[in-house]
């Protein structure tokens, strides 16, 4: 008989302009983002292969823009995971800016 998973637990990194999200303790998956004036900018989101088909993708990726909104920022999907995300879940609507020229190409120089 197999063990049920630890609930996953979902933090923010700032350190490393992340949000984690844990599994027993392990680290299971993060997204990545860059701030840009009152915008979070979501560029990178990854789990990793051990943990896939759990769903944790959409977990970490709610709770990082739930957290967006209690800051009172807005967020840009540049990140393919996270717009595919919002095309499902409108409750981030109000808070969604569009992906411009003007941030990705800020976003490349901030990247290097």
């Amino acid at each position: 008989m197999t063990q049920p998973s630890a609930t996953p637990v979902v933090q923010p990194a700032e350190e490393r302009n992340r949000y984690e999200i844990l599994v027993d303790g392990k680290l299971a998956g993060f997204t990545e983002y860059r701030d840009h004036g009152t915008q979070r900018v979501f560029f990178h989101t990854v789990v990793d292969e051990e943990y896939a088909g759990r769903g944790l993708a959409s977990v970490l990726v709610r709770e990082a823009l739930t957290d967006v909104r209690a800051t009172g920022r807005h967020l840009v999907p540049i990140c393919p995971y996270v717009a595919k995300f919002l095309t499902k879940h409108d409750d981030f609507t109000d808070i969604t800016d569009p992906v411009t020229p003007e941030v990705r190409h800020w976003l490349k120089a901030e990247l290097g």
